[in-house]
């Protein structure tokens, strides 16, 4: 028997859908997009989400007889209630306290009703620490710059989950305190660096400034606090990484 998993990743732009084995291998797999056309509200993007679980399922299981789905594992954006009983992520307005684990335990086409949910960065970092760059390292921090910002970090080997389950969420640092505002909250990484939103921060000077090799002015205004050069910086290679 293989066992897999079914994966759900629900972003502000698309949703994917696929099987992956407990070896990492990607048995099969769908993407539909989460905005186009604009979901009219939570219940008609949860429709979306559902409508691929069937056909992806079908592919890998006509791949692998011996194909086994033990569990539904899913990253969504945040924030998010313990366990993902309700998510309200910020790119995804239609969906505020929206109870997707219960709704895909009960929905998941008889496939398995062991739901776990987390935030989409976190399930990043966990994966590059089970199969990609992280492998083997115990501290680290994983960083999504997608539709939004962020972030998952992992400490002494374990997950960091908070409080609340949303620890890591480095796209609601203030890095700008006069900065436009975003989500109720002005200067945050995500508001001043995110794609989809346009940069705003002035980053000529400190792009010339590194161009001309000087280096050393924007090290000692990060080190006088001035956030705002540091935030620049990490936008600006969020930006070179891309999605």
């Amino acid at each position: 028997m293989v066992e897999a998993c079914l994966a759900i990743d629900i972003g502000g732009t698309k949703v994917e859908v696929g099987v992956v084995t407990r070896d990492g291998d990607i048995a099969a797999r769908r993407v539909t997009s989460s905005v186009d056309p604009a979901p009219a509200d939570g219940e008609d993007l949860f429709d979306r989400v559902h409508s691929l679980i069937a056909p992806v399922v079908s592919e890998a299981s006509a791949a692998d007889d011996d194909l086994r789905i033990e569990c539904v594992g899913v990253g969504s954006g945040g924030p998010m209630a313990p366990l993902g009983e309700a998510v309200s992520p910020l790119n995804i307005r239609v969906w505020r306290d929206f109870p997707l684990r219960s709704r895909l335990a009960s929905s998941c086409l008889g496939i398995c009703t062991d739901v776990h949910i987390d935030n989409d960065a976190k399930a990043l970092a966990l994966a590059e620490g089970w199969l990609g760059a992280a492998r083997g390292s115990r501290n680290f921090m994983a960083m999504v710059v997608s539709t939004g910002v962020g972030g998952g970090v992992v400490l002494d080997g374990r997950l960091l989950d908070g409080r609340l389950g949303n620890a890591g969420h480095i796209g609601h640092l203030v890095v700008n305190p006069e900065g436009r505002e975003h989500a109720g909250i002005l200067g945050t990484v995500e508001g001043e660096g995110d794609r989809s939103l346009g940069v705003t921060l002035e980053v000529n000077d400190v792009e010339s400034e590194v161009a001309d090799g000087d280096g050393v002015t924007v090290g000692e205004d990060a080190v006088r606090g001035d956030r705002q050069w540091l935030g620049v910086q990490g936008v600006r290679r969020g930006r070179r990484a891309g999605p």
